[in-house]
C-alpha cells in the first residue's frame, strides 16, 4: 500500500474519496435528524434515507458511461462541483421538504459516474497488477474507516453545530475534492468512443464468461449483508440491549478492514485470486454458526470474521476492472457497482422477510449463511476453471 500512496495522482484520488465518503455519511445523519425533526414521521425519514440509495441504482448503469465518453478527470471534478452546490442548497435553513428530496436525488445522480471514473482512472495510473491491487486495498480500508467516522461523528456534529452546518461541511468536502483532483491528477483524453452504443460495455461484459463469474461473486455479497438489516432485532434477541446495535453494525466493517490489511500485507495478487472462492464460502459459512444463538461477544466475533473473509470482494472488483478494456471500464464499473448495490438492498430486504417468517433473527442469519454456501460453491468451482485466463 505504501507504493500506491507514493503516487501523487492516486494520493489525490484517495484523499478526495475518503473525505467525500465521510461527508456523505455525515449528511445521512443530518438529513435523518432534519426530516424527522420537521415531520415527526418515521415514514418520511425512511423515504428520504431511501432516496440516498435509489438514484445511485438508477443512474449507475446509465450515467457511468460518461466516464468513458469524457475525460475522467473532468467527470470527477464536474460531478464534485455539482454535488457541492446541491448539498450547499440543502444546508440552507428552512429548505422545503419537497425541494430537499429533489436535491438528495440530484446529489446521488451526480455521484453515479464518480465511482466508475475513479476505478477506471486508478487502473490507468497503475499498470502493475500488484500495485493496483494494493491501491484498491487502501481504498477499501479507508472507505470503511471514513464510513464509520462519518456515522460516529455525524450525531456529535449535528448536535453541536446543527444540521445546516453539518450539511455545509459536506458541501465543502466536495469542493475540496474537486480542487484536489483538478490540480493533482493529470489530464487524459476520453478513453472510449463518444459515439459508441450507450450500453456497449454491459453487452461486452455479459459476453465474457470470466467476468460473469466475477459478477456472480459480487452479487453473493447480498447474502453477507443480511445481519446488517437485522442488527436491532438481533441485539434484542440475544439480550444485549439497544446500545449493542452500533457494535453489531460496526463489527463487519472492522473485520473487513483487518481482513483487507492482512491480504494486502501478506498475500500476492495471484494467490488472492486463487483463494477468492475459499474466502467467499468462508464469509457465508461463518454466518451458519448463528444457528447456535450466540451471545453478544461471539456474535461480534462471528460478524468480524465474516467481514474479514468478505475482504475478498476487493480482489474481485480489482480483477474485474483489470480484465475490462480501458475504453469500456467506466460503463463496466457502473454495471458492477450497480449489481453490488442491488444485491445488498435485496439481501437486507430478504433478511427481514426471513426473520419475520421464522420468528428469529439468529435463525434468519444462519439460513442466509446456508444459502450463501450453497450458491457460492458452484461459483467458486466456475472460478477455478476460468481463473487461469489472466487479463
Amino acid at each position: 500500500m505504501n507504493v500506491a500512496i507514493r503516487n501523487p495522482e492516486f494520493r489525490a484520488l484517495w484523499l478526495a474519496e475518503a473525505q467525500s465518503v465521510a461527508g456523505d455519511h455525515l449528511t445521512t445523519v443530518a438529513l435523518a435528524i432534519v426530516v424527522y425533526g420537521r415531520t415527526g414521521s418515521a415514514l418520511w425519514a425512511a423515504v428520504v434515507y431511501a432516496l440516498t440509495f435509489l438514484p445511485a441504482l438508477a443512474g449507475g448503469l446509465g450515467l457511468s458511461q460518461l466516464a468513458d465518453r469524457f475525460p475522467r478527470r473532468t467527470v470527477l471534478v464536474t460531478c464534485a462541483l455539482i454535488q457541492a452546490v446541491l448539498v450547499g442548497a440543502m444546508a440552507i435553513p428552512g429548505t422545503p421538504l419537497a425541494l430537499l428530496c429533489v436535491l438528495v436525488v440530484g446529489v446521488r445522480l451526480a455521484g453515479a459516474p464518480v465511482n466508475a471514473a475513479q476505478n477506471a482512472l486508478t487502473r490507468e495510473i497503475f499498470d502493475d497488477d500488484e500495485v493496483y491491487l494494493r491501491s484498491q486495498d487502501l481504498r477499501g480500508i479507508t472507505t470503511n474507516i471514513a464510513m464509520l467516522a462519518g456515522l460516529a461523528a455525524g450525531g456529535v456534529l449535528v448536535t453541536a453545530l446543527g444540521p445546516s452546518w453539518a450539511l455545509a461541511i459536506d458541501a465543502v468536502t466536495f469542493a475540496v475534492a474537486a480542487a484536489v483532483v483538478r490540480w493533482q491528477v493529470r489530464a487524459r483524453p476520453p478513453a472510449g468512443d463518444p459515439d459508441g452504443p450507450w450500453f456497449g460495455a454491459a453487452q461486452w461484459v455479459f459476453g465474457q464468461r470470466r467476468l460473469r463469474v466475477l459478477l456472480a461473486f459480487s452479487w453473493l455479497v447480498g447474502l453477507a449483508v443480511v445481519p446488517e438489516g437485522l442488527a436491532a432485532p438481533l441485539a434484542h434477541q440475544i439480550g444485549a440491549g439497544e446500545q449493542a446495535v452500533g457494535w453489531l453494525l460496526a463489527a463487519d466493517p472492522v473485520g473487513f478492514i483487518l481482513g483487507a490489511f492482512v491480504l494486502s500485507r501478506f498475500v500476492s495478487a495471484e494467490n488472492r485470486r486463487r483463494y477468492v472462492g475459499v474466502l467467499a464460502i468462508a464469509a457465508a459459512g461463518v454466518l451458519v454458526v448463528f444457528a447456535l444463538e450466540p451471545g453478544l461477544v461471539l456474535a461480534l466475533v462471528l460478524l468480524a470474521l465474516a467481514g474479514a473473509a468478505g475482504a475478498y470482494i476487493i480482489t474481485v472488483g480489482a480483477t474485474f476492472i483489470t480484465w475490462v478494456p480501458n475504453e469500456l471500464r467506466g460503463g463496466a464499473g457502473g454495471l458492477y457497482r450497480t449489481g453490488l448495490r442491488v444485491a445488498q438492498g435485496l439481501g437486507v430486504a430478504m433478511g427481514g422477510v426471513l426473520a419475520e417468517w421464522v420468528g428469529s433473527a439468529t435463525t434468519a442469519i444462519a439460513l442466509a449463511g446456508v444459502l450463501g454456501v450453497v450458491f457460492t460453491v458452484p461459483v467458486a468451482l466456475s472460478w477455478a476453471r476460468v481463473r487461469s485466463y489472466a487479463g
